[in-house]
């Protein structure tokens, strides 16, 4: 996604490529305004005398003889002049506002994509933070996790070890039981042995 000041300088760069494109336009609307003001003054003005705009040498004072020429070559009257101009003046107004809407709706539009960025922005800030805070506790967690396995590893040995010794003590107490218990079955035998010998000589006494 680019970031918002590259969409600003492009949206920006579109609106200077715009109006540059009208600047015919815009010279044209002065132009245009200028004319219609002159010939707002021409047509207002009072005609001059017959005798002196027939007498030859002698040229309109209302019109100059650049004007006289372009009307007599094209056949239209200041008045046809006027509503012309008029005309191309209401074309150029209205063409003006609507590059105005379009300037203004880019403009909008330019806004827009700014806070949302901001506030984009803002929300990757938000979501890098949090993002580091699992991090980190995910890697606590696994140094935990390692530590238990370890742990548990190590009383798995323990307990192995313990059984061994266990089975090794429950054997010797079985063998000495069982050497206990010859002892005593010898010690029995012996005594009967020695009892019934005591009796046997009581007898011939």
């Amino acid at each position: 996604m680019a970031h918002w000041r590259d969409e600003y300088l492009a949206a920006l760069t579109v609106r200077d490529q715009r109006e540059k494109a009208n600047v015919t336009l815009y010279d044209a609307y002065a132009q245009l305004a200028d004319r219609t003001s002159r010939l707002a003054t021409t047509a207002t003005a009072s005609p001059a005398p017959t005798h002196i705009a027939s007498q030859p040498g002698i040229p309109s004072p209302l019109v100059t003889p650049s004007k006289k020429q372009r009307g007599s070559e094209s056949g239209l009257t200041p008045t046809d002049l006027l509503n012309a101009t008029r005309a191309e003046l209401s074309e150029a107004q209205r063409s003006r506002s609507q590059l105005q809407d379009q300037l203004s709706h880019v403009t909008t539009e330019v806004e827009t994509l700014r806070k949302k960025s901001t506030q984009e922005a803002r929300r990757i800030h938000i979501l890098e933070s949090e993002r580091a805070q699992l991090y980190l506790r995910l890697k606590d967690r696994d140094a935990e996790l390692k530590g238990k396995a370890k742990l548990l590893e190590d009383l798995q040995d323990e307990m192995a070890t313990l059984n061994l010794q266990l089975n090794m003590s429950e054997e010797k107490s079985t063998r000495l039981q069982k050497e206990n218990q010859d002892l005593v079955d010898r010690w029995m035998a012996r005594m009967g042995q020695e009892a019934e010998a005591m009796n046997n000589a009581s007898k011939f006494s």
